[in-house]
């Protein structure tokens, strides 16, 4: 029997608590979360045990690791792995909760926001300039730049989406509703605006057809990723 397993992120941007939630389920079962993996959690058997899961988003100087993880440990939580500013804990039921209250759990997203936005803006900034590049050159040049700007938009809108929802989550945490459900409204209309420009100028500019079809795989897919792993979430809860 196998003693290692790999499980599937939602994105903690997109479904923190779906990913904690599971990673309660798996314990239970005596799977234990033992590092983070690309895209997901790596598992390891164990006995089975009743834990609760939470994230914290720190980035953290070599001297202020040992009494970061000292002042969760005095209040029940123990560090279980960390991979960059995000660290995981674990605790019995019944331990106090990291976020108590709002002040603090919209501390928790501005971390998350600041060091993401570092890596975003000008990886959103750089693409941008690509794509204008692309549009504009020709011959081998636009050839190179073309493979360049798509490559970029791989890691940039998958990027910029995840600061959006944080801001979102953060923006909900501070009772914001009216702006939450505005940003929560930018995804489908640039999806269709990508749809009516690849409708009707498609065809006219190959770069102008390859850049919208870009844009509608990058909102559409990650979308049917969600909805796929958000029921599939519910059914495993109610399997549970």
């Amino acid at each position: 029997m196998r003693q290692t397993k790999y499980i599937m992120s939602g994105g903690l941007a997109f479904s923190e608590d779906k990913d904690m939630e599971k990673l309660c389920r798996y314990s239970l079962k005596g799977w234990h979360v033992s590092d983070f993996t690309f895209m997901g959690y790596a598992l390891k058997k164990g006995e089975s045990s009743d834990y609760i899961y939470s994230v914290d988003y720190r980035w953290l100087k070599e001297d202020e690791a040992e009494e970061y993880f000292d002042f969760f440990s005095s209040s029940g939580w123990s560090h279980v792995t960390s991979e960059g500013d995000i660290h995981l804990f674990r605790a019995h039921p019944g331990t106090k909760p990291i976020y108590t209250d709002r002040e603090t759990t919209v501390e928790k997203y501005e971390n998350s926001i600041n060091s993401m936005k570092n890596l975003a803006i000008p990886f959103v900034f750089l693409t941008v300039l690509v794509w204008v590049g692309t549009i504009i050159s020709s011959g081998t040049l636009k050839t190179i730049l073309l493979v360049v700007a798509a490559i970029l938009s791989v890691i940039a809108i998958p990027t910029a989406w995840t600061v959006i929802t944080t801001y979102s989550n953060k923006w909900e945490v501070e009772g914001r509703r009216g702006v939450v459900n505005l940003v929560k409204t930018i995804p489908f209309l640039l999806l269709l605006i990508a749809v009516i420009i690849l409708l009707f100028v498609g065809g006219i500019n190959t770069t102008v057809d390859i850049l919208t079809s870009m844009m509608i795989g990058g909102i559409a897919l990650p979308t049917a990723i969600w909805v796929i792993m958000s029921l599939n979430h519910r059914i495993k809860g109610k399997k549970d």
